[in-house]
């Protein structure tokens, strides 16, 4: 009598919990990177760090290239400096057995503040998820900055109108308009544990 074959068994899908991983959260000014990213951040199961790359520009003092001055060649030099130094933070978490997730306004049409970079730096195994609400959340949230982090309402709707660009991309997109912060960090949890299985081609 033949005896039935067991059925290979199903691979549990992957905890993005529990697993050390990096993670760039990208999106326009005032689509909640940072506030996400620290939440998530702090209600992990397994050592995690947080790395923004506004805070890492912001580390010149004397002689900083304010980008709302105009975008020019010392702040796209600070830009690239800045991110070379959060990559080489985030491979000295991952060597040390830390998670770390970035946060950066990263472009989909310039590739000189491009993806193409914080892979360089980070790694292949970097995992961007994209944060993209509506266009009147964003200028919502920006109208309650202040100092050089708060942007006119023009600049954040052009910033806003590039994003859209990632919307094809192949990346994985999170519309946060109605969410709440705790509410975003959950759904970023089940596109990581995708991105995991299944990682997007960029």
């Amino acid at each position: 009598m033949a005896v039935p074959a067991v059925p290979p068994a199903t691979a549990a899908a992957p905890d993005p919990t529990t697993t050390t991983l990096a993670v760039l959260l990208i999106g326009p000014a005032g689509a909640g990177k940072t506030s996400v990213a620290k939440y998530w951040a702090d209600h992990r199961r397994v050592p995690t760090a947080h790395i923004s790359l506004d805070d890492v520009r912001e580390w010149v003092r004397s002689g900083f290239a304010d980008p709302q001055t105009g975008w020019n060649e010392h702040s796209e030099a600070q830009y690239r400096l800045a991110r070379r130094t959060c990559g080489f933070s985030a491979r000295n978490f991952l060597a040390n057995g830390i998670s770390c997730i970035l946060d950066d306004a990263v472009f989909p049409d310039r590739p000189v503040v491009g993806l193409g970079g914080w892979k360089r730096h980070v790694g292949p195994g970097l995992l961007p998820v994209v944060l993209l609400p509506g266009l009147d959340i964003v200028l919502e949230r920006n109208a309650e900055r202040s100092g050089n982090r708060r942007l006119t309402d023009e600049e954040v709707a052009r910033i806003h109108g590039r994003m859209a660009g990632w919307y094809g991309s192949g990346l994985p997109i999170i519309d946060n308009s109605q969410l709440d912060i705790p509410e975003t960090a959950h759904l970023l949890d089940e596109v990581l544990s995708r991105s995991i299985a299944s990682p997007p081609n960029w």
